[in-house]
């Protein structure tokens, strides 16, 4: 019994209604393609018959029958598109039921609490949220093998069910975060929307605006030549008038299942549920959290944390610690974690973390030397301290690119090399009216790098600067036809955000910009992401939902948009002071579950780093910074340790 019309879910009954109109509009489209056709076989039954005869109207019947071919051929273009093109499906970690029984024991435990059929299959996702996800279209392979017409298990009550029942889909950081019965509770109104879900109506519905959606993106697609551009503008055209004629309809019908999921499930632990949405926010917000703020620079680092779901609990726990108004969700943790319901939660929770790096990073979809896992007791030293090195590497180089001298002419012997005084003594000092030959030489460097004939500059090695070598092919080679040299001003784009920095400080940070963009477009390999599967196809017995969706355009959810030129100068900045740090007064890096990396002096965490290196951006004064080294112990002009 699925519970539609009942009386009792009133919800049900208005998304019937709905996926009733919906139902409509695909049949009036069907009956206008059909009108010529029914048009031309009056006409030429008239004629047969000898009723409507004459010159007029033969070349009647012979407009109408062709006219009525066309409108044919292009309605049976529509529906096969409609029929074949691939539904978008939410990427996601399959969860087998040998791998995770007490989880899908206690998914149908609570289906029968809610007498509605069982989801077909568990899946994970990134994210923090939960639903539930028709995957029944030919293009997502096959049912699976296993018989689960009874998907109650042996001894309970039977849920039949003519086609298979759509795959709950559960964000990952729940099952970490969430205690047992929290997790039951949240999943509670999911669950009960398998109910509507399977009443006919509804699901012919969905599946006609789903087949809409994906014609849409497919001939969206189209790129082969005119004639082909010219067919599939023709076909969105109409899949989109369509898809436009359904919208309302089908937002009332989704809103009506969601009313009855909801009130179906008042009955199964609605106190713990309110609790437990409490929980919610707090998830989301760590795990938000975690992402752009650790996790992010691992994985422009080329490593990717293989315990994310993991760090959000250390996180959400730090929070209670700091916070007072989070300290009673600690008391939480001595019961039992929903992830207890997976039989091997450290697999589980490798793979969510793979993907979540493919679809907010872009990452590769395995391991290799420049994509390796990191765990988070080696985070500080394969992230940290390599982040803020290769930061300070990048600072310098883009500083000798300048023209700036490594040290002043009254420097002590052997202090030539890479130091935090070279990066101070820059910013402060206001440049002269006119250039010293130093400057000039520079500008002359990057005119004759603008024609590809001068080496690029060579990074600086632990001992001190490289000796002038010929640059190597990886120096020289470019991702396309030709790469630009490094700005010395910042561009048009940038002059709202520079508005407020010294002139060296915009020219560097521009310089900087430039040659992050060249380095990432130099790590962008051509091809490096898996095609699509072949049309109504599906995937390997391994990973059966990478075929599932189409990962040419990652990452299909970045956390944060491109990072601005006084951002960029400021996190170098700021790497260089800590490699200082570190080299000459004995700091550490370390990690912060709350804010990321961290300079940690005598184990303590510093935090008043941030608005001294803002001065230095901003108004070109270095004097509290160099205050805040003195004051820690730190010698800037000692050369630190780059990579």
């Amino acid at each position: 019994m699925t519970g539609i019309g009942d009386g009792v879910e009133l919800g049900a009954q208005a998304a019937r209604s709905r996926a009733l109109a919906v139902l409509r509009i695909r049949s009036r489209a069907l009956a206008v393609a059909l009108l010529p056709a029914a048009a031309a076989v009056i006409l030429l039954a008239g004629g047969s018959t000898g009723h409507l005869v004459g010159g007029g109207w033969d070349a009647a019947r012979w407009v109408v029958s062709v006219l009525a071919l066309l409108v044919l051929s292009a309605a049976a273009a529509v529906a096969l598109v409609v029929a074949r093109s691939r539904p978008a499906v939410t990427p996601t970690v399959a969860v087998a039921e040998e791998s995770a029984p007490d989880l899908y024991r206690m998914v149908r435990d609570l289906a029968d609490r809610l007498d509605v059929p069982a989801p077909s299959a568990i899946a994970l996702t990134p994210d923090c949220d939960s639903w539930l996800e028709d995957r029944n279209h030919p293009a997502h392979g096959p049912p699976p093998a296993e018989d689960h017409d009874d998907v109650a298990g042996p001894g309970r009550p039977a849920h039949r069910r003519s086609a298979a029942a759509p795959v709950l889909v559960i964000g990952s950081p729940f099952l970490w975060w969430m205690r047992v019965g929290e997790l039951r509770a949240v999943l509670a109104p999911v669950v009960a929307g398998t109910g509507p879900s399977a009443h006919p109506d509804i699901a012919a519905a969905r599946r006609f605006i789903r087949g809409l959606d994906a014609a849409v993106a497919a001939t969206s697609a189209v790129g082969r030549g005119p004639s082909a551009r010219a067919v599939g503008a023709g076909l969105g055209w109409v899949s989109r008038l369509l898809l436009r004629s359904c919208r309302v309809h089908a937002a009332e019908m989704e809103r009506g299942v969601a009313v009855a999921a909801a009130e179906r499930a008042q009955a199964v632990d609605y106190g713990l549920r309110i609790v437990a949405q409490e929980q919610v926010g707090l998830a989301y917000a760590g795990w938000d959290r975690l992402l752009t703020r650790v996790a992010l620079p691992a994985w422009r680092m080329g490593r990717w944390p293989s315990r994310l779901d993991v760090g959000v609990v250390a996180a959400l726990t730090e929070l209670s610690r700091r916070d007072r108004l989070a300290e009673g969700f600690a008391s939480r943790l001595g019961e039992r974690p929903a992830c207890d319901l997976l039989e091997e939660p450290g697999v589980m929770d490798e793979s969510v973390s793979l993907l979540a790096a493919r679809l907010f990073h872009g990452g590769p979809a395995e391991t290799g030397p420049d994509w390796a896992p990191v765990g988070w007791d080696e985070y500080a030293e394969e992230v940290v301290d390599r982040t803020w090195r290769t930061d300070a590497a990048r600072l310098h180089r883009v500083l000798d690119t300048l023209g700036v001298r490594r040290a002043a002419e009254d420097a002590a012997p052997g202090t030539d090399g890479p130091t935090l005084s070279r990066v101070l003594d820059h910013l402060a000092t206001t440049p002269p009216d006119n250039p010293p030959p130093a400057r000039a030489s520079a500008t002359e460097a990057e005119t004759d790098t603008d024609t590809d004939t001068a080496p690029a500059p060579v990074p600086e090695t632990e001992t001190g600067p490289a000796p002038d070598t010929a640059p190597t092919p990886d120096d020289l080679a470019a991702p396309h036809a030709h790469t630009p040299a490094l700005p010395t001003t910042p561009t048009p784009d940038d002059d709202d955000d520079l508005a407020g920095t010294t002139a060296r400080g915009a020219a560097l940070a521009a310089g900087l910009s430039a040659q992050l963009a060249r380095e990432e477009a130099r790590a962008q390999v051509p091809g490096a992401t898996t095609p699509p599967p072949p049309f109504g196809t599906a995937g390997g017995p391994t990973a059966p939902d990478t075929a599932l969706w189409d990962d040419r355009a990652l990452p299909l959810l970045p956390l944060q948009p491109p990072r601005t030129g006084r951002e960029i100068l400021t996190a170098h900045i700021t790497a260089m002071v800590c490699c200082a740090a570190m080299d000459t007064a004995g700091a550490a890096p370390g990690l912060d579950w709350l804010d990321g990396p961290s300079l940690l002096v005598n184990g303590v965490r510093t935090t008043d780093l941030g608005p001294h290196v803002r001065s230095l951006v901003e108004t070109g004064d270095p004097g509290p910074l160099r205050a805040w080294l003195a004051e820690l112990g730190v010698r800037p002009e000692k050369p630190v340790r780059l990579v």
